[in-house]
């Protein structure tokens, strides 16, 4: 991909910003007009899941290699389980699974830890349906530090681990500390520092914000990632975010856990949501979906 096409990227994010003094509920719309539908090709059915509720994405073409988590983006204040469909979908037909999108709480309604809570029950329903071996996960922005931080409180809590997980432009410090934070200031189009500190304000506990912020759940870039399944990281190299998922790398590679990261020169922050109309996008996904596709029993088995 060229920087000219991340270039122009880009300058449609900018184009798309939220007003600074923008309400939740008028960054919430803006937000959902944004995103497309899931492709036609993927059956879409709203549902619940873990007393949340979720859209079910099943490829036409079958769904029986096993089940897919996804958790969307937006800061844990924007989003929804229509936005994380598009992605959803595209993993789902790369890996036969059925996907589901969940609605989680959002922010400032539903404050942490109420989103690992509502994920955490939501991975639990599926274990019970299809079992580890069959189950995957992923999530992009704040869902891509979610996604981690369920199966860290998901081990705390004595249940296995996925088949595999994937991680897009992963949010996983609200304590905004990574170097890229200050360092991508200003060509990163997408975020400033105050924007990330708006919504780290909106979804962190009114008492001890501070404390609950650099918790292992709040920002998994701290957490002991020992006995995580396979983890694939994508992420772009003009992001506030870049350090996010580069330490959060890092640290799995310590704690011995098989990773894969993949840093795309000049990409904007998460790339993966223009699925269907960007062709690195489309790309990223299909590679995300052979990651993850191939942790899987049946994909495994075929390969040997």
């Amino acid at each position: 991909m060229s920087r000219t096409t991340y270039d122009r990227v880009s300058d449609a994010y900018r184009a798309g910003r939220s007003a600074p003094d923008a309400t939740v509920a008028e960054q919430r719309e803006a937000f959902a007009r944004l995103v497309g539908p899931a492709p036609s090709d993927v059956t879409a059915t709203a549902g619940g899941l873990g007393g949340r509720p979720a859209i079910r994405l099943s490829p036409t073409e079958g769904a029986d290699a096993g089940a897919l988590l996804y958790l969307h983006g937006g800061g844990y204040v924007v989003g929804s389980a229509r936005t994380g469909a598009p992605i959803a979908a595209a993993l789902a037909r790369r890996t036969g699974t059925t996907a589901w999108s969940l609605d989680y709480g959002l922010a400032p309604e539903h404050r942490f830890p109420q989103p690992v809570d509502d994920a955490l029950a939501a991975y639990r329903e599926l274990l019970d349906a299809v079992g580890p071996e069959r189950l995957l996960i992923a999530g992009d922005s704040a869902g891509g530090g979610l996604a981690i931080a369920t199966l860290v409180a998901g081990r705390a809590h004595g249940l296995p681990m996925p088949a595999a997980v994937a991680v897009f432009s992963p949010w996983a410090d609200l304590t905004l500390s990574g170097a890229s934070i200050v360092e991508r200031e200003g060509d990163d189009p997408l975020f400033t520092f105050d924007d990330l500190r708006r919504y780290a304000d909106h979804v962190l506990p009114e008492t001890d914000p501070a404390g609950a912020a650099a918790s292992p759940l709040a920002s998994p870039v701290f957490a002991d990632l020992r006995g995580l399944p396979p983890l694939l990281v994508q992420v772009g190299s003009r992001e506030l975010l870049l350090d996010d998922a580069l330490r959060l790398a890092a640290n799995a590679a310590r704690a011995d856990v098989d990773v894969v990261l993949e840093v795309a020169a000049r990409a904007p922050h998460n790339i993966q949501l223009l699925v269907g109309s960007l062709e690195e996008a489309d790309r990223a996904l299909e590679r995300a979906g052979d990651f993850l596709a191939a942790r899987l029993p049946a994909t495994a088995d075929a390969l040997r």
